[in-house]
């Protein structure tokens, strides 16, 4: 792999260690050139091979890419016939797509609470969620570790219930030796920024029904009768016709261009976020004032984020505090999330309490990302965990 471009973005140069930075390579920038040069700009050729090219990558018969994993999530759920009066079944800690894209088809996010491990979606707990209303099960891969799949699976289909997966951390995740992207009928990702590939702005729908496959392509475009980039090629033609209110919503050959690149590198990004997690797992094994990611044995973790959750009881300073004296080492964190209960929107449209969903509540107050992308140095994953092991040492009661 080519030496990578590791400038960080001026908002977080303040951080020695910045909590993400781009893994951009001079394939991908000289691809982006080509691009440029060779006057097809917007949805062509390039994003056509990308399709193919990441279907084939997570066994999936289709695979329709664009500008965004809202805008797939958003799509998927329409494929699916969800609308005014339906409900969707979507876990409290992920970020704000996962329930918003619901909402903007007129029906209502029902929260679900986490389980305390994985953080992932507590499937333990959909049954009692489910209503004659219930259209859909939307799990989310938290960091890059699969929800239990085979329990969702049987609960929908038992109940009649569509399942959308929401992979936004999940490239390249596995569960139970297959990969994500190719399990439920609809499975939806992120090409964003800091996520394990990347196009900029992206993201992709997979799936193995034609029927749904069409629909999300048709939709993503208009509700243009026919690809809609291939009127301005020599196979094209000036004539269209509208199907569908659709939205516009597809991916560019220039944002392509770079996922191109990136979805060959996967498996080597992967495997220095792989290493990245052991060492911080060897790092803060003796910590127990830290509780470290949970891996099930039947998956394999993305490890999109490394979260840690701190024991607050433990220490002479709250998670906050313990964010700020990381800051103040620089070293750049996050949060993922404030659990979409706890935020004004759901207390007030849906009537959402902070105590209806206690684990996402409780482990709101003790998680902290950690740095990790493939182009961090030994060094720096050296400062960070010393960083963290310090704050430790020096706030035990």
């Amino acid at each position: 792999m080519s030496s990578p471009v590791t400038a960080a973005p001026a908002a977080l140069k303040q951080f020695q260690i910045p909590f993400f930075r781009p893994t951009i390579g001079e394939e991908e920038i000289q691809s982006v050139v080509e691009t440029l040069r060779s006057g097809w700009l917007t949805t062509g050729p390039k994003v056509r091979k990308l399709e193919q090219q990441f279907a084939e990558y997570v066994g999936a018969e289709f695979a329709i890419a664009v500008n965004s994993c809202t805008a797939a999530l958003h799509l998927a759920l329409e494929a699916i016939g969800v609308g005014p009066g339906d409900e969707v079944l979507v876990p409290t800690l992920t970020f704000a797509s996962t329930g918003e894209t619901v909402m903007h088809l007129g029906a209502t996010p029902v929260l679900v609470d986490c389980c305390a491990d994985t953080l992932c979606i507590d499937s333990d707990q959909i049954e009692s969620r489910i209503t004659e209303r219930t259209r859909a099960i939307l799990p989310v891969h938290y960091a890059g570790h699969p929800c239990d799949m085979d329990q969702i699976q049987e609960i929908a289909r038992r109940r009649g219930l569509h399942v959308i997966e929401d992979a936004a951390h999940a490239i390249p995740a596995e569960y139970d030796g297959r990969r994500v992207g190719a399990i439920s009928e609809l499975t939806c990702f992120s090409f964003y920024a800091n996520k394990t590939i990347t196009t900029g702005e992206g993201g992709m729908v997979t799936t193995n029904d034609r029927q749904l496959a069409d629909r999300v392509r048709l939709m993503s475009m208009h509700g243009i009768s026919k690809d809609a980039w291939k009127r301005f090629s020599a196979e094209g033609s000036w004539y269209y016709e509208i199907l569908a209110p659709g939205y516009k919503y597809n991916l560019t050959d220039l944002a392509a261009a770079i996922g191109l690149h990136q979805l060959e590198k996967s498996g080597q990004f992967h495997q220095r976020r792989a290493e990245i997690a052991r060492a911080y797992d060897a790092a803060f094994a003796d910590l127990p004032e830290l509780k470290l990611p949970t891996t099930r044995p039947e998956v394999g973790h993305a490890w999109h984020l490394y979260v840690i959750q701190v024991d607050v009881d433990r220490l002479t300073l709250n998670r906050n505090e313990f964010i700020q004296a990381i800051n103040a080492a620089g070293v750049g964190t996050s949060v993922h999330y404030l659990p979409l209960h706890m935020h004004p929107l759901y207390r007030e449209r849906l009537g959402y309490a902070p105590e209806q969903l206690p684990v996402a509540q409780s482990v709101f107050d003790r998680i902290i990302s950690l740095p990790i992308y493939p182009t961090m140095t030994a060094e720096e994953i050296d400062y960070v965990a010393a960083t963290i092991r310090q704050i430790v040492e020096s706030h035990r009661r």
